[in-house]
């Protein structure tokens, strides 16, 4: 199996398991899973969000994803409990589709770094 069929597999399989859990089946998107990934990362699950708070929750949740590209690293929690990230390096410029496949990508390790999938 190629790397890309390897991705849209594992992708489709956190896709799935996702929409069924928190949305009863209706197929979640790439930003609604950033989002999940957001409020799991802060760890305030059953907590509700301002607009606001739901794009810091967005932002977490990319500077999580993308930590392990060397992008960002962890610096501390605020005292409210909200993690915070300090710059490593530029991100690259990419095209929509690259973006979208990189964040795919970096989503699926996320999921098997949690043991959500296989």
């Amino acid at each position: 199996m190629t790397r890309d069929e390897d991705l849209k597999r594992r992708w489709e399989e956190v896709q799935q398991k996702l929409s069924t859990q928190f949305a009863e089946g209706e197929l979640l998107e790439l930003d609604a899973i950033i989002y999940l990934i957001g409020v799991q990362e802060l760890g305030q699950l059953h907590r509700r969000f301002k607009k606001d708070q739901k794009i810091d929750l967005m932002h977490i949740a990319i500077c999580r994803l993308l930590e392990p590209y060397g992008y960002y690293a962890f610096d501390y929690f605020d005292d409210d409990g909200w993690p915070h990230y300090k710059v490593l390096d530029k991100l690259p410029n990419l095209k929509a589709g690259e973006q979208s496949v990189m964040m795919k990508e970096a989503v699926v390790n996320y999921f098997l770094e949690k043991d959500f999938i296989a």
